[in-house]
């Protein structure tokens, strides 16, 4: 499965949401987007649940998250791709 690497750690708002919106319009079926983020992004959560992407969310070991997305339709990523 193709993976795409957004590391918004640290950038200021807006341009994390910006930059993951943007890798969503070019996200094809089977890819995903691992998103690091240095705090929760609540909204970008309801985006994704209304435009139709699944997404499994961690806290990552430097205090902020990990968040994989995919498309709905494709395969759930095995749990194992997910670094925690």
């Amino acid at each position: 499965m193709d993976e795409h690497i957004i590391d918004a750690r640290w950038l200021a708002p807006p341009e994390p949401m910006e930059l993951t919106l943007a890798a969503l319009e070019t996200l094809k079926p089977g890819e995903q987007i691992r998103l690091l983020i240095h705090r929760e992004p609540s909204l970008l959560f309801q985006i994704l649940d209304e435009w139709g992407y699944g997404f499994d969310a961690h806290n990552s070991d430097d205090g902020g998250y990990e968040i994989l997305i995919w498309h709905k339709l494709s395969a759930a990523p095995h749990s194992e791709s997910v670094a925690k």
